[in-house]
């Protein structure tokens, strides 16, 4: 049975701070790394305060810095967005109150990756990011 994206966001998996095992893009190969779990990225969204934006390199040095690395895993964090969006889409859904939604756009805008392959559109990050008035 496939699992909701509530229940994806919720799974513990695999996460902690290890050595990077080889250099891709910004990330070099011995640096420890954050591998964070959906939860992290989903908690960590939550604390940007209305109005702000932060693109997903800034996301991911701030995740990082708080768990003690000095990187966080690209792969990972593109993935856990795409879970972090996913269920707050389901929570709304099922009539939760867009206050009580993690706000993925303020890290998510319309041209991201992530955004382009979400179930329900850009439209809705498109309309959630000019009511805070962040740039499309």
């Amino acid at each position: 049975m496939v699992k909701s994206w509530n229940e994806r966001l919720n799974t513990s998996g695999i996460n902690g701070v290890k050595p990077t095992l080889r250099t891709i893009g910004d990330v070099v190969e011995g640096q420890p790394m954050l591998v964070p779990t959906a939860r992290q990225v989903d908690d960590f969204i939550r604390s940007i305060p209305n109005g702000v934006e932060m693109d997903v390199r800034a996301l991911r040095t701030a995740l990082a810095i708080e768990h003690g690395a000095q990187v966080t895993c690209p792969v990972t964090i593109g993935y856990h967005l795409g879970t972090v969006a996913e269920a707050a889409n389901e929570d709304l859904e099922c009539g939760m109150e867009l206050s009580a939604i993690a706000p993925f756009w303020r890290v998510l805008d319309t041209n991201a990756p992530t955004t382009k392959k979400l179930s329900f559109g850009a439209e809705f990050v498109a309309a959630q990011r000019k009511r805070e008035g962040l740039k499309p």
